[in-house]
């Protein structure tokens, strides 16, 4: 009885255990066949395991070594005319940035299959791409995409945000997956996100308000938060997920061969030094030998003047032998390295008279000259004491040294917060302008000779003449008389010559002719003395304010010129023997003396008012000040801090587009001096630039520049390529650049992306390095260092 009732029991346990068995069988096999037919819905706005790529901003290796020891820096500014708005920038990175840029926002993320979850709706406008760095100067991507994504710190989307708890698992799940899967779910969306741009030109765009400030989703400095939750990147406007679409894929193809197309444009250049007598020290314009040959007569120094080539050369100056990296300013005032400047004729010539000697490695300046064999501060000094007027550095800021030699004078005038235009020609003083040069004093070559000197009418305080040999007084005083066009009304004439204090009869002559001249110029010796120290005179004459004198002459000897002669115009204009009229009414240029200095150069020129009209199209004083402006923030943000330039080794800079002298102006509390170039083809605003205690002069580029190889430390060219391209060839110029630019040596340019990339061929071809390309838009920038060497083939040209 027992035995069958156990039976049964036997069985419903076993029949029970089979059912439970079945049943968590069929309810696994439900669970593994539901996570393959429901996968995991992407609605992060993170890539998984993407790599961070800078939005279309390269810097150089060097660049960023230099950041990797500590200098942590900022990025360009905008670059659009100075009635634009404020935009952010990109700061200099200090870790190796890849050369090419992953552009997200051209494929974007699909889900795999359609949840039966309802999913967050599309965004419906797309914002664009910027750039920031971080404080260690990391630059990355910022997306202003999403509205609101930057503040949320999570850098999640609007669907992530309202997404539920069973979202969050599946996150959870896939962050599970194998490290291959990661890799290969990498690979594909780098793949789908082609870069728009496969040249070496970057871009950034940026979302700006009709007010110029940035939108919401671009406050974040950070364009990826860390952690898990950056590693996907959301698009909203349609879905391809790592599956790339036709379009995407023909574009990328064209541009491709359009890039590579363009590579191979790069390539091209077949650069050759130059094969002339002057060597290393070849100024195109200067050296002329066959258009020198063929001069009628050199009775007015013809041969010292411009003659530049029909064709502008495009070959590189050879550096010499034994070159180094120039000494540093202050030191470079008194020393120099002989092996790049190796010339000892002016030190055997004028030894004796403390201009330069020969020690060792280095050529020694004592700070001597011709009239100051005790020092030039000394002979500096003694003007002051003769003339308490002239107030060096506070009335008389900008003057033109006459025949400079080795332009101590000038060097020396910087303690007394003096900025001296100093000129000589390239004539038997062997060098002379190239040792200023090297030593960190501005200088050019040039001659007083039969054309007008390339500077505004009524700019300079003072001119100096120190044993010029420029004789004044010949053929109706021409000579004097293009410095009286130069010379600011009530300004001064500093004559230190033999005629003023020796009684050789040679000299009694020229003091008598001198006498005459002056006083038919009206101009009024002020003062007339001696340096006891070293043995020498000077008279000092002014010039007068007004035409009150001119009316009351009894002869009209020399001449006033005619009214139709336009003081200003100095390009290529002969000289004549005539003076032109001073400006009659307060609000003409030249009838008020400027702001003492420093005040003068931050404040706008009294005869630029809201009647006349800015070069950027506001009233003149709103554009002067505007522009000031704008290159303070340009340079304190970006040129100071933001590209990795050490300013202690940088001296000579010239600006080869200035406008209102506002790059130079933002420069001031550096240990730099700047000549800034009006180009002929640019609006005359170097008056401007003088009046703010500044100076420059006229060029044309489409020709050499009257410097000596090797000159400068950094050039800048604010949008003066993309106009010269209209007149002139490109390569020419840029070897002009190549010329002018010491090795190791900066160029920053502000152009049109279409030159920006011609010039990085170019850049290129030379073996120099590129620091940092960035775009926005249309504009862009570029920051480039020429090597120290020139490559080996160029150097076996020979």
């Amino acid at each position: 009885m027992d035995g069958r009732r156990s039976s049964p029991s036997s069985s419903l346990c076993t029949t029970t255990t089979v059912v439970v068995f079945v049943a968590l069988c069929l309810v696994g096999a439900w669970m593994m066949t539901s996570s393959t037919i429901f996968p995991l819905e992407i609605t992060s706005n993170k890539k998984a395991a993407v790599k961070e790529q800078p939005a279309r901003v390269n810097y150089g290796a060097s660049e960023e070594a230099a950041a990797a020891s500590g200098n942590s820096a900022e990025g360009v500014d905008r670059f659009g005319d100075t009635d634009n708005n404020d935009n952010a920038v990109p700061e200099e990175p200090n870790n190796t940035v890849p050369s090419e840029e992953e552009k997200f926002s051209e494929n974007t993320v699909e889900k795999p299959v359609e949840s039966s979850e309802e999913k967050a709706p599309p965004k419906e406008k797309e914002e664009s791409k910027d750039t920031f760095d971080d404080a260690n100067g990391k630059t990355e991507h910022s997306s202003a995409k999403e509205d609101g994504d930057s503040e949320s710190g999570s850098g999640q989307s609007d669907g992530s945000k309202n997404g539920d708890e069973e979202e969050k698992s599946e996150e959870k799940k896939d962050d599970e997956q194998s490290d291959g899967e990661r890799k290969d779910d990498q690979e594909e969306k780098a793949e789908g996100s082609g870069s728009k741009d496969t040249t070496d030109q970057p871009q950034i765009e940026e979302t700006v308000d009709e007010s110029g400030e940035k939108g919401q989703g671009a406050k974040s400095n950070e364009v990826f938060p860390d952690g898990a939750q950056s590693e996907l990147l959301k698009e909203s406007n349609t879905e391809n997920g790592s599956f790339k679409t036709q379009d995407a894929e023909s574009k990328n193809e064209k541009e491709s061969q359009a890039a590579s197309n363009s590579s191979d444009d790069e390539t091209t250049y077949n650069w050759k030094l130059c094969n002339n007598n002057a060597g290393t020290d070849y100024i195109p314009c200067l050296d002329n030998e066959k258009a020198i040959k063929k001069l009628r007569t050199t009775k007015h120094y013809e041969h010292r003047e411009r003659h530049c080539p029909v064709e502008p050369p495009t070959c590189v100056v050879p550096l010499p032998e034994g070159y180094k990296r120039p000494v540093e300013w202050p030191t470079s005032r008194d020393k120099v390295w002989y092996s790049n400047v190796p010339h000892t004729k002016l030190a055997e010539y004028k030894g004796h008279q403390n201009w330069v000697k020969v020690s060792g490695d280095h050529l020694l300046f004592p700070g001597g000259g011709t009239q100051f064999k005790n020092g030039a501060l000394h002979y500096i000094d003694t003007i002051q004491q003769a003339l308490p007027d002239i107030a060096w550095g506070k009335r008389s800021r900008v003057i033109l040294d006459v025949g400079c030699g080795v332009a101590s004078f000038g060097g020396y005038m910087f303690e007394r917060d003096v900025l001296t235009m100093s000129f000589a020609p390239k004539d038997e003083h062997e060098a002379q302008v190239q040792f200023a040069l090297e030593r960190g004093i501005p200088a050019i070559s040039a001659v007083m000779g039969t054309k007008r000197l390339p500077y505004p009418s009524r700019v300079f305080d003072v001119i100096h003449c120190a044993r010029c040999r420029v004789p004044w007084h010949i053929e109706g005083g021409m000579l004097l008389l293009e410095l009286n066009r130069l010379l600011r009304p009530g300004g001064y004439f500093v004559w230190s010559a033999t005629p003023v204090y020796q009684k050789l009869p040679e000299d009694v002559e020229i003091w008598n002719a001198m006498s005459s001249l002056t006083k038919a110029m009206c101009w009024k010796m002020v003062n007339k003395t001696k340096d006891k120290l070293n043995q020498v005179g000077m008279a000092i004459y002014q010039k007068p304010m007004d035409n009150s004198c001119y009316e009351k002459r009894p002869e009209n000897s020399p001449p006033l010129c005619k009214e139709t002669d336009d003081a200003d115009a100095a390009w290529n204009v002969p000289l004549q023997a005539c003076m032109h009229k001073l400006p009659a009414g307060q609000s003409v240029r030249g009838s008020k003396w400027p702001e003492t200095w420093p005040q003068r150069l931050e404040k706008t020129p009294y005869w630029i008012d809201d009647s006349h009209v800015g070069v950027y199209g506001k009233p003149g004083n709103e554009d002067f000040e505007a522009d000031y402006a704008h290159w303070k923030r340009v340079v304190s943000k970006s040129y100071v801090n933001g590209m990795g330039i050490d300013w202690s080794k940088v001296r000579n800079v010239m600006d080869m587009r200035a406008v209102y002298g506002g790059f130079a102006a933002a420069l001031r509390d550096q240990k730099v001096w700047v000549m800034n170039i009006v180009p002929t083809d640019s609006a005359d605003t170097l008056p401007i630039i003088y009046e703010r205690g500044l100076f420059g002069m006229y060029h044309d580029w489409c020709e050499s520049f009257s410097t000596y190889p090797r000159t400068y430390d950094l050039l800048h060219a604010d949008h003066l390529f993309s106009k010269l391209k209209k007149r002139c060839k490109l390569l020419p110029v840029f070897a002009e650049v190549d010329r002018i630019l010491r090795p190791e040596g900066k160029l920053i340019v502000r152009d049109n992306a279409e030159t920006i990339n011609e010039l990085q061929g170019m850049v290129k071809s030379l073996q120099w390095e590129v620091r940092m390309t960035y775009t926005k838009g249309n504009e862009g920038l570029l920051c480039v260092q020429k090597s120290m060497w020139r490559p080996k083939e160029i150097e076996a040209s020979m």
